[in-house]
């Protein structure tokens, strides 16, 4: 095998490892295989145009055709011409597939089954990623940068994984991506000879790799050690907390740092709890006087397997109107209609958006979307908390004791899902839930009986730095020991109450805030906080607070307040402010001035941005990402066409080369061929080379400070670049040489070309490049003079369409007037 088809085999491979990291986004993961096939395809082109060989962009235009026409086989066959040829009917497809792959991202939670949508930006983005790192790899012979999109590859499916086996998959793609380096490492050495690596160290003894290769294992291993080493150390870290960062989403923990295993959000509460700096997180205004059960809920957490409780993979969808009614709230059920206005501090990025429950409806820029069951919102495609405004209307639910001790059995959809507790539980947890409730004659009195046990007769002692234990028995160390936080309280109560057949969830936001002089509201990390929701029919989700010291007790739970009595429901339209409050206010937001005035909540005006917008579309950020790729690549264009010149001209004679603008020229023979065959052929490629090398010359020349002289002959050209650039003996004679050569194919009357010219003018510019500024030999690579042929050559093509168009506009034009007159 030659060292470019193993360089083409091993960009493959590398490409397929790095996308095996994606092998959990999705189930089942049979896309893998296709995405292996159609990969196989794209390279093998790219191998047999190279062999050909084409110019290296006909070798990328026709890889990239070739996979086109694949994904049109694959994906779009209907909608094609001949079921290959993709036509506008295919990239409509094409645009719908995408459109919908979108929405299931958004929608399902990983894994995500195998849609078409999601099939077509698994498969195609597996095909693109390849063709760029076969392109700069094998095509450029540069393995270096292909590292990037290989990383970008696994850094999508890293960034979107739970995380439990990040190492693994980058252990993975690493590997790949040494062997790319290692193979083209062997394919550069292949082309000076055979490797000197010395004398064995014995004698008859294996002589092992070459040096160069051994080193690079060398630095390859040890490299790789310290990247999976590294994150592993217990580095400093900049953090503020509960939900600080972008990104930070929900997922599943790993149960470990001695506290109950939670999502990512819980995963830091306590740190939050216990920071130093207790910065303003949240700042609000209301309409409700009474802010004791002003309890800001995140997400709820409904899936609990024994050491884990995380939100269950659910379907989301488009943020309504308004909300439905929340599941269970019956119609003889208290309620009042509450408005906020929250503003999110600008360091405060949540993926999550923080609401009282249940809202009715919310007013927020940006693209976010809506989880029924929960009635919460996240935010979609990066969208976060940060510096946002927005406005949330919800219901304040006052039941009564009569009201939750009456209610029915929850019905069978509710009690399958969250009443299910895993085999793995400790014994112990039921044997201790049913102990506390014992003499309880229905769900409400055992659930204020397992919030009293916590909360007032159990003995607990809330402690933020407490250490539990972690996994399957960290409830029952928690109920052994009676130390914990609100992590501990909520999860256990819920654990419990699942245990007894109640229905139960944990919910995760912002306890009640302080009120401030100026009538808001402020929420800071302190008031982290997780506290379980119980179902009971006819009132809905219901919150209690087990937590001693945290929050308030609902007051549907004090015994003053068991009374048979419903108070009278007010109208749907009716404000909190006319209603009485079910208890004495505890504090109060708003003065009776700004109540009257109506300015409880203007002192926070809303986004100037749309409300509700669904953010830009994919194809507009696929819009502005082009669009930004090319103002980034527009200042580079005249070195990289600097650059694809010189390789041009420079190229050995026995290789076929490319033309400037990118289009084939005939191979040049090499000077050999040209002395034996004095062939038409041979000549005018000696001519063409030779002036091609001479053309450099007088470029680099230009690039450094000597602008060229066409009036003069090569001779006193050459002369000239010699005594302005201060050319020493050695250098000059290369210069003298080659513009002898062009007199040579020029003038003589069997023109011949000279071997060894294109390192001639390599030495010349190096000893230009010796002699001139730092600021010159950085204008010289980034902004070469000679550059400007560029736009010269564009030109005189524009001139030479025109006269064609021309011409063929004359001889048209001459056939009509003929046929007419014969007609």
């Amino acid at each position: 095998m030659s060292g470019r088809a193993r360089l083409t085999l091993c960009s493959a491979a590398a490409t397929l490892m790095a996308s095996l990291a994606m092998l959990p986004l999705v189930d089942p993961a049979t896309w893998i295989l296709q995405a292996a096939v159609l990969l196989a395809v794209q390279s093998g082109v790219g191998a047999a145009t190279r062999r050909v060989p084409l110019a290296r962009p006909l070798t990328v235009l026709a890889q990239a055709l070739v996979t086109l026409v694949l994904l049109t086989l694959v994906f779009a066959r209907e909608q094609a011409l001949a079921g290959l040829i993709p036509g506008p009917h295919a990239f409509q497809h094409f645009a719908d597939l995408l459109r919908a792959g979108a929405d299931d991202v958004g929608r399902f939670a990983i894994p995500a089954p195998l849609s078409e949508g999601i099939r077509l930006m698994m498969v195609g983005g597996v095909l693109v990623i390849g063709l760029a790192v076969d392109t700069l790899a094998v095509t450029f012979r540069n393995a270096a940068p292909a590292g990037l999109p290989l990383l970008a590859l696994y850094s999508i499916a890293a960034g979107l994984s739970d995380g439990v086996v990040d190492w693994l998959w980058f252990l993975v793609a690493a590997a790949g991506y040494l062997m790319l380096l290692l193979a083209e490492s062997r394919e550069r050495l292949s082309q000076w000879g055979r490797v000197f690596g010395g004398a064995p160290r014995a004698p008859g003894g294996p002589s092992g790799p070459v040096a160069p290769v051994r080193t690079g294992r060398r630095i390859g291993a040890v490299a790789l050690g310290v990247a999976l080493v590294v994150p592993l150390l217990p580095l400093p870290a900049i953090g503020s907390g509960l939900l600080d960062g972008t990104g930070t989403g929900v997922g599943a923990g790993n149960g470990s740092g001695g506290t109950i295993s939670a999502v990512n959000p819980l995963v830091s509460l306590r740190d939050s709890l216990n920071m130093d700096d207790d910065r303003t997180v949240l700042t609000l205004r209301t309409s409700s006087s009474d802010i004791s059960d002003l309890y800001l809920r995140i997400v709820s957490l409904d899936d609990f397997d024994g050491t884990t409780w995380k939100p269950s993979k659910r379907q989301i969808s488009a943020v309504p109107d308004e909300f439905p009614t929340p599941a269970g709230l019956g119609s003889d059920v208290r309620r009042s209609q509450v408005t906020t206005r929250i503003r999110a501090a600008d360091w405060y990025a949540q993926d999550w958006l923080p609401m009282p429950y249940p809202p009715s409806d919310v007013k927020i820029s940006g693209n976010w979307r809506y989880e029924p069951v929960g009635m919460t919102l996240v935010g979609d495609h990066g969208q976060n908390t940060r510096g946002k405004t927005y406005e949330v209307n919800s219901l304040a639910v006052q039941p009564t004791a009569k009201q939750l001790a009456s209610a029915p059995e929850a019905p069978g959809s509710v009690r399958g899902d969250f009443t299910e507790v895993p085999g793995s539980l400790p014994s112990s947890v039921a044997r201790t839930a049913r102990e506390v409730t014992r003499g309880a004659a229905n769900d409400y009195e055992r659930a204020v009986k397992l919030q009293d046990y916590f909360a007032v007769t159990g003995g607990f002692e809330y402690d933020t730095e407490v250490q539990v234990g972690s996994g399957k028995d960290a409830i029952a160390r928690f109920l052994r020991d009676k130390q914990g936080f609100c992590v501990h309280f909520s999860f256990a109560m819920a654990a419990m109450a699942r245990t007894l057949g109640i229905p139960a969830r944990v919910a995760v936001g912002f306890a009640p805030g302080s009120p401030q002089a100026d009538g808001s509201v402020a929420v800071s990390l302190k008031d982290a906080h997780a506290w379980p929701e119980l179902y009971f029919e006819g009132v809905g989700w219901t919150r209690f607070e087990p937590t001693p010291t945290r929050g308030t007790t609902p007051t549907y739970t004090l015994p003053e307040n068991s009374g048979d009595a419903i108070a009278e429901l007010p109208q749907a339209s009716r404000s909190a402010s006319a209603a009485p409050s079910a208890e004495a206010s505890a504090s109060t937001s708003c003065s009776a001035d700004d109540k009257k005035a109506e300015a409880c909540t203007s002192a926070l005006p809303l986004d100037e941005a749309e409300q509700g917008g669904g953010g830009p579309s994919w194809y507009e950020i696929a819009g502005w990402t082009v669009l930004g790729a090319g103002v980034l690549l527009l200042p580079l264009l005249p070195m990289l066409w600097r650059l694809r010149r010189r390789a041009v001209r420079l190229a050995s004679a026995q290789h076929t080369g490319s033309s400037a603008d990118g289009g084939p020229e005939p191979a040049v023979p090499g000077p050999a061929v040209l002395l034996d065959v004095p062939s038409h052929e041979a000549t005018e490629a000696a001519v063409a080379h030779v002036l091609s090398v001479w053309r450099e010359l007088t470029d680099t020349a230009w690039d450094y400070g000597i602008e060229p002289d066409d009036a003069l002959t090569p001779r006193r050209a050459a002369a000239r670049i010699v005594r302005l650039g201060e050319l020493d003996d050695t250098v000059a004679a290369s210069v003298h040489r080659v513009a002898g050569a062009v007199e040579q194919v020029l003038y003589a009357p069997q023109p011949r070309a000279e071997a060894g010219l294109a390192d001639e003018v390599r030495g010349v510019r190096a000893a230009l490049r010796s002699r001139v500024g730092r600021r010159t030999r950085l204008r010289a690579v980034v902004a070469p003079r000679s550059a400007v042929r560029a736009a010269w050559d564009l030109a005189d093509r524009w001139t030479a369409v025109k006269a064609s168009w021309a011409a063929r506009l004359a001889t048209l034009t001459r056939r009509l007037w003929r046929f007419g007159r014969t007609a």
